[in-house]
């Protein structure tokens, strides 16, 4: 596998970032974190590592400078989450590495509504949307309503308060769509076996949609 340190030229910044490319990547998947996280987010990359693993390149990256980071204003801006994950996907069309390859979104909390508003404008570009303890709400009614990729909402089901934004997102969903509930996990995923039952359904979401037949 080849990993390729980064600098994506987004709408209002450069930012950093890592592409990891297995031979033969049946896909790429572009990780959104959520709200306070980085690239280095410890379960997205966890994630990202289990895709790796099974032929898909991942792409991970800051969706906001360390200046930006630190105003809880833009952290919820989910125009500008969202303009910055649009130009990475557009960006990775432009790689040689992976030009070609359907494209995924994954996104954690504030970044899993940034990633339905990206597919939402992007539906040419977008295969897959898999949000990890997410707010899908905070994409709006409107965009949730124009995504017509396959949408899994993967919540914790002792996360309560979230899971039920995420079933009432689901129902404005315009696709097809499902929301996987993991049995006593709460927001991070932090119970033993919670996290690889997250990345379990989302190489599982990903194989069917990405993978060429």
């Amino acid at each position: 596998m080849d990993e390729y340190e980064v600098t994506l030229p987004l709408p209002g910044a450069r930012l950093p970032g890592r592409l990891a490319v297995p031979r033969g990547a049946d896909g790429v998947v572009v990780f959104a974190h959520g709200s306070g996280s980085s690239r280095h987010s410890s379960r997205n990359r966890a994630v990202a590592a289990e895709l790796e693993d099974a032929g898909f390149a991942t792409l991970l990256f800051d969706l906001l400078t360390a200046e930006e980071d630190q105003d809880r204003a833009q952290r919820f801006d989910i125009g500008l989450l969202t303009e910055r994950l649009s130009g990475a996907v557009q960006w990775t069309a432009e790689q040689d590495t992976v030009a070609g390859l359907g494209v995924g979104l994954f996104g954690a909390s504030t970044g899993a509504a940034a990633a339905l508003r990206t597919a939402a404008d992007l539906p040419d570009r977008v295969a897959a949307v898999v949000s990890r303890g997410g707010r899908p709400d905070l994409a709006g009614a409107g965009a949730l309503e124009r995504v017509r990729a396959p949408v899994l909402l993967v919540v914790g089901g002792a996360d309560t308060a979230v899971l039920g934004l995420n079933e009432d997102a689901a129902a404005r969903l315009g696709g097809e769509h499902r929301v996987h509930v993991v049995p006593g996990a709460t927001h991070l995923f932090e119970e033993p076996g919670a996290l690889e039952q997250v990345a379990a359904a989302a190489l599982d979401r990903f194989t069917a949609t990405l993978r060429p037949r």
